[in-house]
């Protein structure tokens, strides 16, 4: 085990979630997970648990679609990693340390294919899907899997937030290629249109999956578009620096005071030595 693996003792984590001012029902999923030799159980919204053992998952989900089916969808999404994920880390005790990208392609493509198959089976989810956002954390490193629209930020305990996703969108596409800046973007008019996303089109897909080596001090958060559409980047990693414990429930109530259009879900997990 290198050193810096070695120093990574425990994860703290917080969620939070809100429907918003406008929408009745939350179409947002967040799931914490700790995985082990006996399986997966679930976390609770706050905590803290040591690494040495276990490997933890953490995702959150936007769904879409008529009626109760967006609810539905992310609901799927993040239930199904309950199921997969584990059957991984049985097949070894090093987790996904080697074939992260295959492990974590299947699963995506497995959540894709359950979501086509309902919505081809009962007209209530034709058409459902959801974005998915995972954070797989061992001793030593993150590995990440992503599409949408919901985000992965990283703050290493160097400085300098950084979003490690990138916006399925062609507005995210736009921006990233310095075409328009953040207020442009965050005021576009086809700024949630996405063009990837699980279960609503029933091409293949292709998720955005990497690694980040870890340190006592680095700061993670997974949020869906609803923190975004109503925080500036800068005011996100101002919460974060600032807000040492229990981030999210901060970051929901001020994106939803911005602007409460959507629903707002965060997740914020902390790595100590």
């Amino acid at each position: 085990m290198s050193d810096m693996a070695s120093s990574v003792k425990s994860l703290a984590w917080s969620g939070h979630t809100d429907c918003g001012k406008v929408r009745k029902n939350n179409e947002d999923s967040f799931l914490g997970l700790l995985v082990d030799s006996h399986g997966a159980q679930w976390l609770g919204k706050i905590g803290q648990a040591e690494v040495a053992k276990a490997d933890f998952v953490f995702a959150v989900s936007d769904g879409m679609g008529g009626a109760m089916a967006g609810e539905f969808a992310s609901k799927i999404a993040v239930e199904k990693i309950t199921k997969l994920l584990p059957r991984v880390f049985a097949q070894g005790a090093s987790g996904i340390s080697s074939g992260f990208r295959d492990v974590l392609q299947e699963v995506f493509v497995e959540i894709h294919r359950a979501l086509l198959y309902l919505g081809s089976c009962y007209e209530e989810c034709r058409g459902m899907g959801a974005t998915l956002s995972l954070c797989w954390f061992t001793p030593g490193w993150m590995y990440f899997a992503h599409i949408g629209d919901s985000r992965i930020y990283f703050l290493p305990a160097a400085g300098g937030m950084k979003q490690i996703t990138n916006d399925d969108t062609y507005v995210g596409w736009l921006f990233r290629n310095g075409q328009i800046n953040e207020r442009e973007a965050k005021n576009h008019p086809q700024r949630n249109v996405l063009q990837k996303v699980l279960g609503a089109d029933p091409q293949q897909i292709e998720p955005q999956v990497g690694a980040v080596g870890l340190e006592p001090g680095d700061r993670f958060l997974l949020c869906t578009d609803g923190v975004t559409d109503g925080l500036f980047d800068s005011r996100i990693e101002d919460i974060l620096r600032n807000t040492p414990r229990d981030a999210a429930p901060v970051l929901v109530r001020e994106a939803i005071a911005a602007s409460g259009c959507d629903n707002a879900t965060v997740l914020v997990v902390d790595i100590v030595g």
